[in-house]
């Protein structure tokens, strides 16, 4: 079936929208548009002059016999700040406020194109780096988790606080709460991760920075490494912060759960990542 070039350009552009870092060969395109490699280029070109006008992502040429193609999404400041400055509004709320100074975040959580623009926000900040999998622990953070793992084409790892049946046998650790000090555990999979993994830690609320830190450890166990630390949202005021290189997106201070006030501010999201 022979393709106008109107359709090429949708299609190609859509196959490459679902496969973001992924090495996609010209003669994948070639072969399946029936068209010359010299075309498909050519049609590459308007894709990648058409992607970072509009701030979708970068398009960039591997060269050589195994080169082609890959897709790496990319928000501009513009689209980072419009984010924050909406979740800053949802979020300021004093009926958010729950006991221990945490906020409401189901409905958020629950709204998909919130997650996705959030996912797509902090997936932009690690597109380049070398990521095997995201990781976040069960069970507010998986909806985030799975829409940034979705932008970096990589697979989900949730950890858990008691082990399941179903995921076969685990690797446990304790650790102390920054918040609570309190000692908990969580478990993980010994499927889940491959010795060397290089993993992105995604979470939708930190306070000291406890389970974190626990995820931390527990990827010891598994001789993983640790890619990035992503927040949705942190608590500025703790006397103690057990995690220090992380990014976040909104940043909450002058909680107070009696009187219901509470102040929202952008998080340290641009002071980490240059645009």
């Amino acid at each position: 079936m022979k393709f106008r070039r109107s359709e090429r350009l949708i299609d190609m552009t859509n196959y490459l929208l679902e496969h973001p870092r992924e090495l996609v060969p010209l003669t994948y395109f070639a072969e399946k548009y029936g068209s010359a490699k010299s075309s498909i280029s050519e049609d590459l070109g308007i894709i990648k002059e058409t992607f970072e006008t509009r701030g979708v992502g970068i398009l960039k040429t591997v060269p050589g016999a195994a080169g082609g193609v890959k897709f790496y999404v990319l928000v501009g400041k513009e689209e980072a700040v419009a984010l924050i400055e909406e979740l800053c509004n949802v979020f300021e709320s004093p009926e958010r406020l729950l006991p221990g100074g945490y906020l409401y975040l189901n409905d958020i959580l629950g709204n998909p194109t919130i997650v996705r623009k959030v996912g797509r926000v902090i997936a932009s900040a690690y597109a380049k780096s070398d990521i095997d999998a995201v990781m976040t622990v069960a069970t507010k953070g998986i909806s985030i988790a799975y829409a940034v793992a979705g932008f970096l084409n990589v697979p989900v790892v949730i950890v858990r606080r008691d082990p399941k049946v179903t995921e076969g046998s685990t690797v446990s650790i304790n650790y102390v709460s920054g918040s609570t000090k309190r000692i908990q555990s969580m478990v993980l999979s010994k499927r889940s991760l491959s010795e060397g993994a290089r993993v992105l830690i995604v979470d939708d609320f930190m306070k000291a920075g406890g389970t974190i830190n626990g995820m931390i450890d527990l990827l010891q166990e598994f001789k993983a490494s640790v890619a990035g630390i992503a927040v949705l949202v942190e608590s500025e005021e703790i006397e103690e912060r057990l995690v220090d290189n992380y990014i976040s997106l909104v940043r909450l201070s002058n909680v107070n759960v009696r009187e219901k006030t509470i102040s929202v501010s952008e998080g340290n999201f641009f002071s980490r990542i240059n645009f």
